[in-house]
């Protein structure tokens, strides 16, 4: 990145809390803001393991149905229904607002960069995977 100027990006965490009365978590996806280029990045990962441990009667079909629908919801396509119509920046503040469900947002932080796509894989490599 030498050279490139850095700017500023958010990003939270997509978890599951397959039993919301415990608390306990695992980290499906990214999610990533950056203002400046008015776009929202999102990278997802079901996996199935580490979610049956936490709850073997976790209804998988329904997380990856809820990961698909904030992958739509974070591309803006069509598949994003009335949310398409939101820029990037709505979008991201409805996908990170607090929920009590079974796939809850995390807390939104920030960090710098020149290329927003490197750091969502960098951020999923490293959180995620």
């Amino acid at each position: 990145m030498s050279g490139e100027e850095l700017r500023e990006y958010e990003y939270a965490l997509v978890r599951a809390v397959p039993r919301v009365e415990r608390g306990e978590c695992v980290n499906l996806g990214v999610l990533l803001y950056c203002r400046w280029q008015e776009r929202l990045l999102a990278r997802t990962l079901l996996p199935e393991a580490k979610l049956l441990a936490l709850d073997p009667g976790v209804d998988l079909v329904g997380v990856a149905r809820a990961l698909r629908g904030i992958e739509a919801v974070a591309a803006g396509g069509p598949e994003a229904g009335p949310a398409a119509e939101d820029n990037p920046g709505r979008r991201f503040r409805w996908l990170t607002a607090p929920r009590s469900a079974v796939i809850q947002p995390g807390p939104v932080h920030t960090g710098l960069t020149a290329d927003p796509e490197a750091d969502l894989e960098r951020l999923f490599a490293e959180l995620v995977q």
